[in-house]
């Protein structure tokens, strides 16, 4: 049974304030993929800037890295095929009874985007591995899990699904979600998309939550 990959991060804090860095949105992100050859190339062209001297830290990181590393990485995706999905979410429209708390609201972000972005991509016929990138507690881990098996469990008639957590240093295609998810906040939150130009063809699904809502809770 061929295997597909679906790996999987967020954009955004849970600080419900206005503020200096304070997030505005929310953003939850997948990658999917039939093949994590792009993760095999993304290591090649870590060793080709080191060889270069460009500045290379210990893993690529779209928030820190220089923009000659950005731009290198983007053109090595460019050359592989991946669906990008998108759920972003404005927290100040986000009802009370939606964020008791910080986990509930996580919670609640993931199970309506595996619900509605992933579903095309689900099927019977193959095996699926679901990557996060940490979140940093084990209650944070537990949340997501339980998040995607509700979901998951809906659309797939058996359980030929795995899922599981690494540091983004420790998977380079978390790495390139990593990526996508920051190109689709930096359009979200600053109205930069130049780097969102350049993986716009890949998103395959980018909805705003709470978009046909007026309402603002803080």
């Amino acid at each position: 049974m061929a295997r597909r990959f679906i790996f999987a991060d967020e954009a955004g804090d849970f600080n419900f304030a206005k503020g200096s860095n304070i997030s505005r949105y929310f953003i939850v992100c997948t990658v999917t993929m039939n093949s994590c050859d792009v993760g095999r190339d993304i290591l090649a062209l870590r060793r080709e800037l080191v060889w270069k001297k460009h500045p290379v830290k210990d893993f690529f990181h779209a928030a820190e890295d220089k923009q000659v590393i950005r731009d290198a990485v983007f053109e090595a995706l460019k050359t592989h095929q991946f669906g990008i999905q998108a759920t972003v979410m404005e927290k100040s429209k986000a009802m009370p009874r939606v964020r008791p708390t910080k986990h509930r609201f996580y919670q609640y972000g993931w199970l309506y985007h595996f619900r509605h972005s992933l579903a095309p991509f689900l099927g019977d016929d193959h095996e699926y591995l679901i990557t996060a990138a940490s979140v940093g507690t084990r209650k944070g881990q537990a949340v997501f899990t339980n998040a995607v098996n509700d979901v998951v469990q809906q659309h797939l008639k058996r359980e030929n699904w795995r899922t599981d957590f690494w540091p983004c240093s420790n998977d380079p295609c978390l790495q390139v979600a990593d990526y996508c998810t920051w190109a689709i906040q930096r359009k979200w939150e600053r109205g930069d998309e130049k780097s969102y130009a350049l993986i716009k063809d890949r998103i395959t699904y980018e909805f705003d939550l709470w978009g046909h809502g007026s309402t603002h809770y803080y």
